[in-house]
């Protein structure tokens, strides 16, 4: 499936945030976990860019998806900085308070929060952190196992059980954007909760008093 996707704005303060409206799908992971690879493959298209340098997302950038004949977009991408790498993780955690904390605790459209873990490598404690504030803000979050094609089966099965052990609360998918394996299951994910989203806010439509 092919969607139509279009870049609305990139945000380093909450002021620049997009005006709340669709359900907004977040991105996030260690830098050079494959994040962008991981958007492109979902729309088909190279809209977020790819870089072999870590750290090079330095705001959140949003990007409105549409589905091919629908006059109108259904639901928006937003593609968060990287976090980890030496080189810049210092920086970033700084400006983390200023816009990535208020997006992931006070966005209201925020509908899914998309973790990527590279599972060629051992579970991080950042990743830990980052889960456990999710849980704490009370977002609903999805493990994605990115780069499974670079382990043969036994190798991608021990790699899941070791990351399903280390985070027993969250819901693992193994994904390839080399392959396209775990493409299908992770787009019912993410409308499954933009469609959550929709219904949920349905009724606030109308005035109760």
């Amino acid at each position: 499936m092919r969607v139509l996707s279009r870049f609305l704005a990139a945000a380093t303060d909450a002021a620049q945030f997009p005006a709340p409206s669709l359900p907004e799908i977040a991105f996030l992971g260690r830098s050079n976990v494959g994040k962008s690879s991981v958007i492109n493959s979902l729309v088909g298209d190279k809209v977020a860019r790819t870089s072999s340098t870590p750290g090079r997302t330095r705001s959140i950038n949003f990007f409105e998806i549409r589905w091919p004949g629908k006059p109108r977009p259904e639901l928006i991408f937003a593609d968060l900085p990287g976090y980890g790498y030496a080189k810049i993780s210092r920086e970033i955690s700084q400006e983390w308070p200023k816009f990535i904390e208020p997006y992931l605790n006070d966005r209201p459209t925020l509908g899914l929060c998309i973790v990527l873990v590279d599972a060629n490598v051992p579970p991080q404690q950042s990743d830990r952190q980052l889960l456990d504030f999710l849980t704490t803000s009370d977002r609903e979050f999805l493990l994605v196992a990115t780069k499974s094609d670079r382990l043969s089966n036994n190798q991608l099965s021990t790699a899941l059980r070791t990351l399903t052990q280390e985070y027993p609360s969250a819901h693992l998918l193994p994904f390839s954007a080399k392959t396209g394996a775990g493409r299908e299951e992770l787009w019912k994910k993410i409308r499954q909760a933009a469609e959550q989203m929709t219904t949920a806010e349905a009724p606030s439509a109308t005035p109760t008093d």
